[in-house]
């Protein structure tokens, strides 16, 4: 069985999707997570390495100073930008670090205007996000994206004259930031938070170049709305950047996972620049789990340690004869490995599996049942967690199925 019997059969996307990592922006400001200087350099250096084409930053503090400019000695092929509130002072920051890009995140909703400038109005925060835009591109020369926070809430009417307002300016790319995860990605759903008609009034209605899908995770839907605006992109954009962050690590709920945005685009949009990168989409998550002290949910798809671990005997059975049965793809595709576990419902097949892999020696059904009445009992009397394969050794040990000195992997 070929993979190719599964994956790469939708049509092409006729539009570019570009992965614009922002773990180390939106992503550490999860409560809890940090990464220092050297660790972010090596985040970014992995993120390049899985075919992440831009990265933003923060540049405020010494240690985000000092992460900047170890990531720009890597001369990595992806681009780097700073993360800019619609102050010039920001921008300023961005240019002292040696930055090229920025992205300005500004409100484009009602709620936002209300709660933090309540004695202004619209026409006179649209001049400043103008002004500080103009400073950024024109003024500094920089690449310049605007970030439409809360834009899923945002009446159409005024964010697309803020849109043509900073294309003007010289925007590049507009970022449809979906602020609390209300974005629907039905192609049916209306504005505001109709991902896909959001990506199409942009077009018709606005001049700006490129656009961005920034998606929160707050009702789960962070992957299906940022693929979705990148379907909606296919045939009227040229390219569509998708704002990830790596484990969806993020504010609340987090964000799209960039890894599970890529494999989706490799492997069901045949998106092939991400051939022969996706085997170190597992230790890139490793890493930054373990560099920022973020926790990876074992259960985690395509990075977890259990997404290819077998515990039950239906499922080990079938994998046993052939891993197809209860995988979708080959753990190997992505740097991940199969794990066939000893649990509470593990039957026959794992056991003699287990066994004959530990000892050497294929046991008979008298021995395999010994061992599964064993383990059954220790469930049965309150064990919860698997068993690890030191605490299975001393099973067989005390059953006299490996000898005390027997030190096998």
């Amino acid at each position: 069985m070929d993979i190719k019997d599964f994956y790469f059969k939708l049509h092409p996307l006729k539009t570019e999707p570009i992965l614009d990592d922002t773990t180390l922006r939106d992503g550490i400001q999860m409560p809890g997570l940090a990464a220092g200087p050297k660790d972010a350099a090596k985040i970014a250096q992995l993120l390049n390495e899985i075919g992440v084409e831009r990265i933003e930053l923060f540049h405020y503090q010494e240690p985000d100073k000092k992460a900047a400019k170890l990531i720009g000695d890597l001369h990595l092929d992806l681009r780097v930008a700073g993360w800019c509130r619609a102050v010039k002072e920001d921008i300023d920051s961005a240019v002292q670090c040696g930055l090229q890009e920025v992205g300005i995140s500004h409100p484009v909703s009602d709620i936002h205007f209300k709660a933090k400038w309540p004695e202004k109005t619209q026409e006179q925060i649209l001049a400043n996000v103008v002004d500080v835009t103009e400073y950024a591109a024109k003024t500094c020369g920089l690449r310049t994206f605007v970030h439409g926070e809360d834009s899923t809430r945002a009446d159409w009417n005024f964010e697309k004259r803020f849109i043509n307002a900073v294309a003007d300016a010289g925007a590049e790319c507009y970022r449809i930031c979906d602020t609390v995860g209300i974005g629907l990605s039905d192609p049916q759903a209306p504005l505001p938070n109709g991902i896909p008609a959001k990506v199409v009034a942009i077009k018709k209605e606005t001049r700006i170049g490129a656009i961005e899908m920034h998606a929160h995770d707050d009702f789960g839907n962070a992957v299906e709305n940022t693929i979705a605006a990148i379907k909606a992109a296919s045939g009227i954009w040229d390219k569509v950047y998708a704002s990830t962050t790596y484990l969806g690590i993020g504010e609340r709920a987090g964000n799209a996972e960039t890894e599970k945005v890529l494999l989706n685009l490799y492997l069901h949009y045949g998106i092939l620049k991400y051939e022969g990168k996706t085997e170190k989409l597992k230790a890139t998550a490793d890493y930054i789990g373990k560099a920022t002290g973020f926790i990876v949910p074992p259960n985690k798809a395509i990075v977890g340690d259990y997404g290819f671990a077998h515990e039950s005997g239906i499922h080990t059975h079938g994998v046993l004869n052939d891993p197809w049965t209860y995988e979708p793809y080959p753990p190997e595709l992505v740097g991940n490995i199969r794990r066939l576990t000893i649990g509470k419902q593990s039957g026959k097949g794992i056991i003699k599996h287990k066994i004959t892999e530990l000892s050497g020696n294929v046991p008979d059904d008298e021995t395999v049942a010994t061992v599964v009445d064993r383990v059954k009992d220790m469930y049965a009397n309150g064990r919860r967690a698997s068993l690890k394969e030191e605490e299975f050794k001393k099973v067989l040990r005390i059953l006299k199925i490996l000898p005390e000195n027997n030190n096998c992997h």
